[in-house]
């Protein structure tokens, strides 16, 4: 040996005395190390949100795209194939391979250039523990002691299940399960000894030797995974002769808030950390399963009712769409828009609209409450002057239906005669149905002024569900929800949602309510939803201008909401542009037709439910006959609902009713 000589006795002793010194220091930092805990990336797992059957995936959020699975649930060559890949000797080293460890630190200290010699349980000590590459001789021999302690206290199968969960494989891939996902669409559990040859051959350099990168240095490892599986008696030569390379699948390095689906899941992740407390850090480190009340079914109803619409509308109009489950408030499906990554605000749960004639409904059960039976009439000619307001009361069109009781009044969905009832019974009686009912005290316009039946307020589409959901529940309040359940990693439920409910109409206000409001949709403005051939009760609203087109339609099963609205480039509201064939657009045009569109397949697997029966309760009030001011000819009749007047400024009045209280026959 020249350098030995070179360095002459002294030198060498110096050497001899240095390598001892440090072989001694390397025994007691070995007898005194601890293993670290685990570093905080290396067990970041996302979470997986699911639709209601707990199956279906609608995406998953976190900072790392990894699923933590354990190794006995996978079939053994895909262990075997990272052995043959990165560790021949795996079983029988001690944790280091220090042939290799000499070799790689004298190739890099001499030559400068790097090499690896680092058995798999050193990379897992790098990865799980360390979280960072090293580069340093001292950090590699750290890493290497550290190494040998993990040998002799962990089991290599569990080495080998930490590793297979914690290193990278490209695609934006964590651990075993991500890549099975990103590379063959499939679980983990489900790879071929061919899938799981390529996922080990390309781990040096995932991205580089990705197949759709490299093809020709993908095939190579492949072939070299393999061979090396024969050679350690994993797989029988004739086997491996007739395996073919196996095609990974397109990537799409798709945003998992594009889309439809983007606003379910920011909604969803908020209420998780609304209702349960969990912080978002904790949702997109924690792999949870976060299990959604949104049915799949019914949720590809509501986006293709959607995409049934014609295109030639406005590029800035908005769409909102929701069910909700009556019986419980749960939300069965939620279009909020077409890509959260265009638009980040929700139609549904953020975006408000005037209700228009939708809030009508409210002053029905403010009357029937009041003692009034449906068979009340008062006059429905158009215009009327009608005291707190400013400016004559016109029904849609200008039409007049003359003298007329509360159910055909609802059914063509008359201002004028709604106006009046609002008049009598106080319109502070018409907030606080519409509070009783699931509207939230700040909503937008909620006030106790005359033309609040007319639809004034602005509230959210989900409000206006929730609302309904009150009468086709019986009188019972629901509040909406999103998320049933929350999994642990273990699978073990972490949170469930309790319903939260309340008492809040007498099922006999509400059987006279349904009543007339399935007459909407048998002969008035929501006609068109009669073409699904069962007992369906709804109401349509068109706010002043045009400014917001809604259809709440419910069975006892389901309720739907459909809201359609324009925002100008200011952000203000604006008329909604016709199309779709209609001159203007109405409750009664577009929104009634998405509905029934999307009902016809959401409700084609429930049966047909009735509506309870009528409680024909309170007494028909019949005014003294009196000529209307300035009654307008009647024009044709327009199956499209009545927009809303410009309400008045003018202070709150609340007059004496004029009527005479007539027994009900």
């Amino acid at each position: 040996m020249r350098w030995l000589r070179r360095i002459g006795f002294w030198g060498t002793l110096v050497i001899l005395t240095l390598t001892t010194i440090g072989f001694l220091g390397s025994i007691i930092v070995y007898s005194r190390l601890e293993i670290p805990a685990p570093d905080d990336f290396a067990q970041a797992q996302s979470s997986t949100f699911y639709y209601s059957d707990g199956v279906t995936v609608i995406g998953r959020l976190g900072v790392a795209n990894r699923e933590i699975v354990d190794i006995e649930t996978l079939d053994p060559w895909v262990g075997q194939a990272l052995v043959a890949a990165e560790d021949r000797t795996f079983y029988t080293n001690p944790g280091v391979d220090f042939a290799g460890m000499v070799r790689a630190m004298i190739k890099t200290v001499f030559t400068g250039h790097k090499q690896g010699g680092s058995t798999i349980t050193q990379q897992y000590v790098e990865r799980y523990y360390v979280g960072e590459t090293t580069t340093d001789l001292i950090g590699k021999w750290n890493e290497a002691l550290l190494a040998l302690k993990i040998d002799k206290e962990q089991d290599k199968d569990e080495i080998l299940e930490n590793y297979l969960n914690t290193v990278y494989f490209g695609r934006g891939a964590y651990g075993i399960q991500a890549a099975a996902r990103e590379y063959y669409g499939k679980e983990a559990s489900e790879l071929t000894v061919s899938e799981a040859a390529l996922l080990a051959g390309i781990l040096p350099a995932p991205s580089a030797w990705d197949p759709r990168n490299n093809h020709d240095q993908a095939e190579f490892r492949w072939n070299y995974v393999l061979d090396g599986m024969v050679s350690l008696g994993y797989l029988d030569a004739a086997d491996r002769l007739r395996l073919d390379f196996p095609e990974p699948i397109e990537y799409k390095n798709d945003d998992v808030f594009a889309g439809t689906d983007g606003y379910i899941l920011r909604a969803a992740m908020d209420e998780v950390i609304e209702e349960f407390g969990l912080t978002e850090e904790a949702i997109e480190t924690g792999g949870y399963s976060i299990v959604t009340t949104i049915d799949a079914p019914t949720q590809d109803a509501a986006e293709r009712a959607v995409a049934s619409m014609a295109t030639d509308h406005s590029p800035n109009l908005q769409v909102a769409v929701v069910t909700v489950n009556p019986a419980t408030g749960a939300i069965t499906s939620m279009y909020g828009g077409a890509d959260y990554l265009v638009r980040q605000r929700n139609a549904v749960t953020q975006d408000i609209a005037q209700a228009g004639s939708t809030f009508k409904p409210f002053a029905l059960v403010a009357a029937l409450e009041a003692g009034m039976a449906l068979e009340s009439e008062y006059n429905g000619d158009s215009p009327q002057e009608i005291e707190g307001f400013t400016r004559p009361v016109r029904n849609f069109a200008n039409q007049s239906f003359g003298q007329i009781d509360l159910i055909e009044a609802t059914a063509n969905s008359v201002n004028t005669v709604y106006v009046q009832v609002a008049r009598d019974v106080g319109p502070v009686n018409v907030v606080d149905v519409a509070k009783r009912a699931g509207l939230p005290e700040d909503t937008a316009g909620l006030e106790s002024n005359p033309a609040n039946v007319l639809g004034t307020a602005s509230p959210h589409p989900i409000d206006m569900a929730a609302a309904y959901a009150t009468f086709a529940s019986g009188g019972v309040y629901h509040e909406p929800f999103l998320v049933s359940e929350v999994l642990g990693p273990d699978g073990t439920v972490a949170f469930s949602h309790v319903v939260d409910s309340r008492f809040a109409f007498n099922p006999s206000v509400i059987a006279e309510v349904d009543f007339a409001l399935t007459k909407v949709v048998a002969y008035g403005s929501g006609k068109y939803a009669n073409n699904l051939g069962r007992p369906i009760a709804g109401k349509t609203g068109t706010s002043t201008d045009n400014k917001s087109a809604w259809f709440i339609g419910y069975t006892p099963q389901i309720v739907g909401v459909v809201a359609l609205y324009q925002v100008g480039e200011d952000g203000s509201v604006e008329e909604i542009t016709p199309f779709g064939g209609f001159r203007q657009i109405t409750g009664g045009s577009i929104p009634v037709r998405v509905w029934t569109t999307m009902m016809e397949s959401a409700l084609a697997g429930l049966p047909v439910e009735q509506f309870p029966s009528r409680s024909y309760i309170g007494e028909a009030i019949i005014p003294s006959p009196s000529p209307s001011p300035s009654p307008s000819p009647s024009p044709s009749p327009s199956p499209s609902p009545s927009p809303s007047p410009s309400p008045s400024p003018s202070p709150v009045v609340t007059p004496s009713p004029v009527v005479t209280p007539v027994a009900s026959p």
